[in-house]
């Protein structure tokens, strides 16, 4: 027998078919969807729908964009995207940067009252949060998600900068605090240029949470057409009257949503690995 074969692990091999199921049974709904797309709005409301559509109605994605304001629609999601990575990725990291490398009074139970606040479902918060701008008249405009996100509230990524951040040698800091630098400076000239894994392992996760972020344009923006983004148009799109002929355009309206966070994912893979795999070498 040759010695490859004598290396093979059963158990590796079981758990590679295992894994290779799953990823199949995963994608079946993408591949569906991508199948739909190319039908035609006849073939869909006749029950004739095949895996593979012959011949592709590649037409749908252009009139699906047609059909709703896709380019207003995707400038509003595109405002979301950009309030959300500025305040992950500089006013969560300069947060971060205080609790991981400051030394001050309260800081420990700060933290834990930071992370507590992960422990709130955001469904429980959204009534509150509906009154309370409402009051303040930010209903129906970008500020309900635009300022929090600014502000850096998101606790998560707070922590996981954090704990990237106190893995950072300290004998960095304290050289430049010795040639005089400041906090400010020592934050965005080494500690961010160090963290450039896990910059990236949030930046992500911003950009995902932020352009697949469904309940809350609904309910803080929907009031105004001109305010939704994609994931409303989609639920416009889907409850406007047609039924089945209208379903290749928003199985195409679909593909056109996760395209870009299918790519991102795939271009930034291996930071998010190696990003959430090195918060965690010190506590």
């Amino acid at each position: 027998m040759p010695d490859r074969l004598k290396r093979i692990n059963p158990a590796h091999t079981l758990l590679y078919l295992i894994l290779t199921t799953g990823a199949i049974i995963t994608l079946i709904p993408l591949v569906w969807t991508l199948s739909t797309s190319l039908h035609s709005a006849r073939d869909i409301s006749l029950g004739a729908q095949t895996w593979i559509p012959t011949p592709a109605v590649w037409s749908n994605y252009r009139e699906a964009v047609d059909i709703l304001p896709f380019g207003r629609y995707l400038a509003n999601t595109m405002v979301l995207v950009a309030a959300a990575e500025f305040g992950a990725l500089v006013t969560c990291s300069f947060v971060a940067y205080g609790f991981a490398r400051l030394d001050f009074p309260g800081r420990e139970p700060l933290f834990l009252i930071l992370i507590s606040t992960m422990l709130m479902p955001y469904i429980v918060r959204l009534v509150p949060l509906f009154v309370f701008y409402g009051e303040i008249g930010w209903l129906n405009t970008y500020l309900p998600l635009t300022i929090p996100d600014l502000l850096g509230r998101n606790a998560f990524y707070i922590f996981l900068l954090r704990q990237f951040f106190r893995g950072i040698p300290f004998e960095l800091t304290d050289a430049a605090r010795i040639d005089g630098a400041n906090d400010f400076r020592i934050w965005w000239t080494i500690v961010m240029p160090l963290a450039k894994p896990v910059l990236a392992t949030v930046a992500i996760f911003a950009f995902q949470s932020t352009w697949d972020d469904f309940l809350g344009p609904l309910i803080y923006m929907g009031g105004d057409p001109n305010l939704r983004t994609l994931a409303v148009g989609l639920y416009q799109l889907k409850n406007t009257p047609g039924g089945d002929n209208l379903m290749p355009y928003l199985m195409a309206m679909s593909i056109l949503t996760m395209l870009p966070v299918i790519l991102i994912f795939a271009v930034g893979q291996r930071f998010l690995i190696r990003g959430v795999t090195m918060t965690g070498l010190k506590g």
